[in-house]
């Protein structure tokens, strides 16, 4: 049976009418409201928790899986007008786990994280959803006059992307970490912390344990009409010996080092990628499709470079570095003609005191602020045109 098949059949089966066993964790309670641009939905739960989410069309459902634990509360209270989530379904799933499914009025994307107890607070579920269909933020506009009080004051929009996932563990250090857990976590960090900051918004290409392939990953960077892209990595080296953290960039030649064309050949893999593929330039004479191309391309990689380097001066003080420039590559993933894109290799997880720290929620935040630290002092430089930053640019201007 086809898997999405059976995972329909488990959504209507009668499982879901079934008493619950015993669980080391229960769901105890619900929250539901809206912050700003999103629907916040927040299970309140007696302990830790494993759980994974997914999504099902036709139709529109959000799943959450949430392992070893049971429900002793419910959510009628909870008021799902104009909400988006036209219902909240729950069952006993598996031997000791629960199913929760929130049926949609439409597409709604997720990103979902665990906050342990405090402030009086237990452990919590947070579950953050935002409409699907965003309304294209322009990338190119000419820019307004200081005079004209309609000024649009767009959120910069960053896509992160955690690297590898799902049946890709990306590399392995020697005590079993794995690259996949390490850079979801920086890059869930990253995310929050972006959101927080007014003039942002942020997604994250993948905010669980699934794959997600190299030419789907650019893809999404261009649907949301992304301002930069960036890759969070931790792999391994050639040498146990190399350690520290490094910041790469797009190549349209060689590679700028041994260690660079090493990173770009094991992150490719089979899955390389065609620029050409990217721009919609079918209607164009070949010749001038080509020139506008590499045109994009090369103020592209421009930006890029200026980006990475801020990236590195942040991290400089958070961890040793590798290479203190910029490197350049072919990385599949960076090859988007016009969103400035970097891949970070936050450490080495091959190397035994970089995989220590990597895996320390300290050190995870220390890196996911460098990386904010970094990403903001280059939108401060180089503002997108009618967003907010550019907006508080112009007011600073006008005032001096």
């Amino acid at each position: 049976m086809h898997r999405r098949q059976l995972l329909n059949l488990l959504l209507v089966s009668p499982l879901f009418t079934l008493p619950f066993t015993a669980s080391a964790t229960q769901i105890r309670n619900a929250r539901l409201w809206r912050s700003d641009d999103k629907l916040r939905l927040v299970f309140d739960l007696s302990g830790p928790v494993n759980y994974k989410t997914f999504s099902l069309t036709a139709p529109e459902r959000l799943i959450i899986d949430l392992s070893g634990a049971g429900l002793s509360g419910d959510f009628s209270q909870l008021v799902l007008k104009n909400s988006g989530i036209t219902s909240i379904r729950s069952g006993h799933f598996g031997k000791a786990d629960t199913r929760i499914v929130l049926d949609l009025a439409t597409p709604m994307q997720l990103t979902s994280f665990l906050l342990p107890p405090q402030d009086g607070q237990g452990h919590r579920l947070v579950l953050d959803l935002t409409s699907a269909t965003q309304v294209p933020h322009p990338i190119a506009a000419a820019p307004r006059p200081l005079v004209d009080r309609a000024h649009p004051k767009r959120d910069i929009i960053v896509v992160v992307d955690p690297g590898h996932g799902g049946k890709d563990p990306g590399a392995i250090g020697s005590k079993g970490q794995r690259e996949k857990d390490v850079v979801l976590s920086i890059a869930q960090l990253l995310a929050k912390r972006l959101k927080r900051e007014k003039g942002f918004d942020v997604k994250l290409v993948r905010n669980d344990d699934f794959f997600v392939p190299l030419r789907k990953r650019v893809e999404i960077a261009h649907k949301h009409n992304a301002d930069m892209f960036i890759s969070v990595h931790a792999d391994a080296a050639p040498r146990i010996t190399a350690s520290g953290a490094s910041v790469y960039a797009l190549s349209e030649g060689g590679a700028t080092s041994a260690t660079a064309r090493f990173m770009a050949q094991r992150e490719n893999g089979a899955d390389l990628l065609g620029a050409t593929s990217l721009l919609n330039l079918k209607d164009k004479d070949p010749m001038l499709a080509g020139v506008i191309l590499d045109m994009s391309m090369n103020a592209t990689i421009a930006s890029s470079l200026q980006l990475g380097s801020s990236i590195l001066g942040s991290l400089e003080g958070i961890t040793s570095l590798h290479q203190k420039r910029v490197e350049q590559a072919g990385f599949a993933v960076l090859k988007s003609p016009d969103v400035p894109s970097i891949l970070v290799e936050t450490g080495f997880i091959s190397n035994a005191q970089d995989s220590a720290r990597l895996v320390t929620a300290r050190h995870q935040q220390a890196v996911a602020e460098g990386l904010f630290l970094g990403l903001q002092r280059y939108f401060q430089k180089n503002p997108p045109v009618n967003s907010y930053m550019a907006w508080v640019q112009e007011q600073k201007h006008n005032q001096a």
